[in-house]
């Protein structure tokens, strides 16, 4: 097949490269968070900085705490259920099909407000953001449910917030 364009020579390294990633369903990293299941799919390490990418499950009055990101974006798609964003001084509502962008430095949190679990991708660019999951999470217990983080969790990880340049703020 010939295309109207030109083309690489065949020889030419784009045709062959590796480096690409494949994770499948059920793999990846599962941690819990503050009652949410998390799995990280793809590290910084594994896209060579470009992003962190993960799926979440979180139940019916489960999400974080507002907080911002101060050195990285961070893009969510919702593939079920019903969310409540806090994004700057504007709450609004998604559900499936929805997506939400969130610039650095910006305050936000999402809060299932539904009667069921929700579930969504998210991925912060550049990468990095998706360590704190997998080093300060929780492994998952076979047979149980993430627990809520309570106060005095969040200081006890204080100190790695803001390694990972993560502010927490009001909600109001």
């Amino acid at each position: 097949m010939s295309f109207p364009f030109p083309v690489p020579h065949r020889h030419d390294p784009r045709w062959t490269r590796e480096g690409g990633i494949h994770v499948r369903r059920g793999e990846g990293t599962a941690r819990w968070l503050a009652g949410d299941a998390y799995t990280i799919k793809a590290t910084a390490e594994d896209t060579n900085g470009a992003l962190g990418f993960a799926t979440a499950v979180v139940p019916p009055g489960g999400g974080p705490v507002a907080h911002a990101h101060d050195d990285a974006e961070e893009a969510f798609y919702v593939l079920d259920g019903e969310l409540e964003f806090l994004l700057g001084a504007r709450t609004f509502t998604v559900t499936g099909g929805d997506f939400v962008f969130v610039p650095r430095d910006t305050r936000h949190r999402f809060k299932n407000v539904g009667d069921r679990d929700a579930t969504f991708l998210f991925m912060f660019t550049p990468g990095g953001q998706e360590r704190f999951f997998i080093d300060h999470g929780d492994e998952p217990v076979e047979g149980e449910t993430s627990p809520p983080w309570g106060p005095e969790r969040y200081a006890a990880l204080v100190d790695a917030l803001l390694a990972q340049n993560v502010t927490l703020l009001p909600e109001d």
